[in-house]
């Protein structure tokens, strides 16, 4: 039995360095398909290892063994099946909505830990009681919120949830939830504590659907980003209750990891998380979104497409609407033609364009282009003003010199690519609508700038043809 538990315990530290590893070649798009699969092989390694405690449960536990274990492996292919299939079929333009909900999952199996550490015969300390309430909090609030981020995303939710003194009520439930899983801790097997376990849990889910159903749609990449951090901070609150140092690894390394990419995305908005969170960003946009009174020029998309094929350098700012179009793969065959013809091309990304975390370096991964073609925003912005051409497809809010100019927009001070400053800018859209931020782009008007109306998909194939037929006249 004590070989059989030493066999257990490393077998979760070898894990732990697949999954160190694995998350360390995540951080380069070069490296990052090996690097999910050898974190995934860790998880894999450590959930079969962990049917090896079985045989060493002690005598009170045997009569719940085989039922304990027909629900772990029918949760694993019924689970593992699902996401197999949902990852293997999900379209491009419901990735993020699938990662919030998948994201919540795992928030919703650290709440189920502790639930089950608050209901379970184990006598356990006060101390690891309260860390078991705190995962059990952050892990429910990142269930709920995560899947009404994934109800925005997949536009069942299409507006958000606003009311007067909403946030003195949302303080107001997060509060008695806390007090609520205090109350759980204290009174564990007591009379009144599987009461105050219940309401505390009701509460914890509530506290999140509270917390993000004010949010607007521009902000779901930063709560994505934040609700991945619980998820971790979760995880490994539960894995420090099980003494688990696989589940206690990975819950840092991600809730760390999360937490970083959420205040770099706030950065890159010029807005705190606090104000993610607690304001409600584009209330007031409304009336400063008249935006100039001139009319915006178009050309054709055979124009556009001549005009780059004979420039020297074209920067593209991919957009949620080429996803949308599902036109990467097309958007590829049009660079590959101007760098057939010598033009220089690259690709300038917004930390929070598109829908969730790193969506358009995904897009364009899908769509093979190489890695060195594509730039951040501070790696690339000091270089639209010497370019002679700037292609917008899909994008508005990060593209919009309104939040350099004008104090008096809701994006104001909101880092953004610099895509007016290039000599001539294109930009592909079905029509003249707003981002997120319901306010007028004024690079649409300027006299450098032209529209290409029209699906981004049917635009981009036009292009193509119209530089194949210059290189053969």
């Amino acid at each position: 039995m004590i070989l059989l538990e030493y066999i257990v315990a490393i077998s979760a530290l070898i894990a732990s360095g697949l999954l160190v590893y694995g998350l360390k070649r995540m951080s380069s798009p070069v490296t990052a398909v090996s690097g999910i699969v050898t974190a995934g092989w860790g998880m894999l390694f450590v959930t079969a290892a962990s049917f090896l405690g079985i045989f060493s449960v002690s005598e009170a536990a045997k009569p719940h063994l085989v039922v304990n274990v027909i629900l772990a492996i029918l949760g694993l292919v019924i689970g593992g099946g699902w996401a197999g299939w949902k990852g293997r079929s999900v379209a491009m333009t419901a990735m993020p909505q699938m990662v919030a909900l998948f994201n919540g999952m795992g928030g919703g199996a650290a709440a189920a830990v502790s639930v089950i550490a608050l209901t379970g015969p184990k006598e356990t300390g006060i101390v690891p009681l309260l860390v078991t309430v705190a995962g059990g909090l952050i892990g429910s609030m990142s269930l709920s919120g995560s899947i009404i981020a994934w109800a925005k995303l997949d536009g069942r939710m299409n507006k958000p949830i606003r009311f007067g003194g909403q946030r003195i009520i949302n303080a107001a439930v997060f509060m008695l939830t806390v007090l609520l899983g205090i109350m759980a801790a204290f009174l564990y097997h007591q009379d009144g504590g599987g009461i105050a376990t219940l309401l505390f849990f009701i509460g914890a889910l509530l506290a999140g659907i509270c917390m993000t159903v004010p949010i607007g749609g521009a902000d779901m990449p930063v709560v994505i980003s934040l609700y991945n951090a619980f998820t971790g901070l979760a995880v490994g609150l539960e894995g420090y209750v099980m003494a688990d140092p696989a589940l206690m690894i990975a819950g840092m390394v991600v809730g760390s990891a999360g937490t970083l990419l959420t205040v770099m995305m706030a950065k890159g908005m010029n807005r705190s998380i606090s104000n993610v969170l607690f304001s409600n960003f584009g209330e007031a946009s409304a009336s400063t979104a008249t935006g100039p009174q001139k009319e915006a020029k178009s050309v054709a998309a055979g124009d556009a497409a001549t005009t780059m094929r004979y420039a020297s350098s074209v920067i593209i700012v991919p957009g949620y609407g080429l996803a949308v179009a599902q036109a990467q793969g097309k958007l590829y065959d049009f660079v590959k033609q101007l760098q057939a013809a010598g033009v220089d091309v690259k690709f300038a990304i917004h930390p929070v364009a598109g829908r969730m975390p790193g969506h358009m370096n995904v897009l364009l991964a899908e769509a093979g282009v190489p890695y060195d073609m594509i730039y951040d925003m501070e790696d690339i912005n000091d270089s639209f003003a010497d370019t002679d051409v700037a292609l917008i497809i899909g994008a508005n809010d990060v593209v919009n010199p309104s939040a350099r100019t004008d104090k008096s927009s809701p994006i104001y001070g909101m880092p953004i690519l610099n895509a007016d400053q290039a000599r001539q800018v294109f930009v592909i859209k079905r029509g003249m609508g707003m981002g997120y931020s319901a306010v007028q782009n004024p690079l649409f008007f300027q006299d450098n700038c032209a529209m290409v109306f029209g699906d981004a998909q049917a635009v981009l194939s036009k292009m193509v043809e119209a530089v194949k037929a210059l290189g053969t006249s």
